[in-house]
């Protein structure tokens, strides 16, 4: 059974720090692109950052500098960490599994930034 369970999510104050992790199972996970998207409230969602199996990295611009993905292909685990955050980080924020055959996405996990 495909698996991808977010961790790590909660309340900080405005420059504080988040580390999420995504824990998967149930798929070769090392060829997969892994992505993390956010969704805030009636907004859509949007790709945050992106790591490829061969580990390069991309961000969006509203979050370069201050982010940063990886992942450990043995643990099966991918990581956001997140620095600097600011209340428009404030999101539900999901990790999602990606090739040119399956696309699987984890339950969420809400990162709320306020003082």
């Amino acid at each position: 059974q495909v698996q991808l369970v977010e961790s790590g999510g909660g309340l900080v104050q405005p420059g504080g720090s988040l580390r999420l992790s995504c824990v998967a199972s149930g798929f070769t996970f090392s060829g997969y692109l892994l992505n993390w998207f956010r969704q805030a409230p009636g907004k859509e969602r949007e790709l945050v950052a992106a790591i490829s199996a061969g580990g390069s990295t991309s961000y969006a611009g509203s979050v370069k500098g201050r982010f940063t993905i990886s992942r450990d292909n043995a643990k099966k685990t991918v990581f956001l960490q997140m620095n600097s955050l600011k209340p428009e980080d404030t999101a539900v924020y999901y990790c999602n599994a990606w090739s040119r055959a399956s696309d699987y996405w984890g339950q969420g996990t809400q990162v709320t930034v306020s003082s």
